[in-house]
């Protein structure tokens, strides 16, 4: 694991591509998949973030940072800590630098390259370790888990905040619209995750050693009472993310174009006139015996 040379690159200087040093990421790495993580993020930044509070000057590791959506908000909430923000894409760690430089300039962080598995940090140096929307890309997650404690002193907490694709339930109900989410779920499982991961944290978390476990779900649910929240999360967020697998899901023979995009079409009603839409995260918090 060397330093991310690319981390100095503005983000729109990079092609706009899914080549990467981690092609198996079911969503890609274009400027379209940054933008999308930014605006899930925005939207629901109280809902995800609420109960995360580490004091000033705690040793804090996020794994698998990404393109620093979620690690802006962290940094804003929790004044004062020193940060390490890890990645297993020079892409996204790129834009994730970009994005504190702009929102959080005078922030504590240090940038690593590589991954989770293998970091070359001591044993027992972070304090807390915050992951979020990770381990369902991983193929064993237990053990993601398991190398993460390594690095997490002896009564430190780990947060993890993962989705479950099962969760979402929408109105009008469509099964156009239900088969399009299946082929998302059936992508990232042929890619080696798990698109619903969230319902498995209390035992992934006792499995990796983990101790006082607690999960809570976080629920969100639009309807047309709050079009910001429906443009942020159902429109720009959970339909924009099926919808960037079509061609994915036309190559590997799950569907064909004209099918898709029917799907997507009975998904967007839910986002109209007279929709209504929900979905769950999981959030976890654990301790290191």
């Amino acid at each position: 694991m060397t330093p991310g040379t690319a981390a100095s690159e503005r983000p729109d200087d990079r092609p706009d591509d899914h080549s990467d040093d981690h092609p198996d990421y079911v969503h890609g790495y274009s400027r379209t998949e940054a933008r999308r993580l930014g605006d899930q993020a925005d939207t629901l930044a109280d809902l995800l973030h609420a109960g995360t509070a580490y004091p000033a000057g705690s040793r804090v590791l996020e794994a698998g940072c990404g393109v620093g959506a979620q690690t802006v908000h962290l940094l804003a909430a929790n004044p004062g800590i020193r940060l390490t923000a890890a990645d297993l894409s020079a892409e996204s760690l790129a834009r994730a630098r970009a994005r504190v430089a702009e929102q959080a300039p005078a922030a504590d962080v240090t940038w690593h390259h590589g991954d989770l598995h293998r970091l070359p940090f001591p044993d027992a140096s972070f304090d807390h370790v915050f992951l979020c929307f990770v381990l369902e890309h991983l193929p064993d997650p237990t053990a993601g888990l398991a190398a993460l404690r390594r690095v997490l002193r002896p009564g430190g907490t780990i947060t993890v905040i993962e989705g479950d694709h099962g969760s979402a339930f929408f109105h009008p109900e469509s099964p156009a619209a239900r088969r399009t989410v299946d082929h998302l779920v059936r992508l990232q499982a042929r890619a080696g995750g798990d698109g619903l991961l969230g319902r498995r944290l209390h035992p992934l978390l006792t499995a990796a050693g983990f101790t006082r476990v607690s999960v809570r779900p976080r629920t969100v649910y639009a309807d047309e009472a709050d079009p910001a929240l429906v443009e942020g999360f159902t429109r720009r967020t959970f339909v924009a993310m099926v919808e960037s697998v079509r061609a994915d899901a036309v190559a590997a023979g799950l569907t064909t174009p004209e099918d898709f995009d029917r799907g997507i079409a009975e998904l967007r009603r839910a986002a109209g006139p007279g929709g209504t839409f929900h979905y769950a995260f999981f959030k976890a918090v654990a301790v290191n015996p």
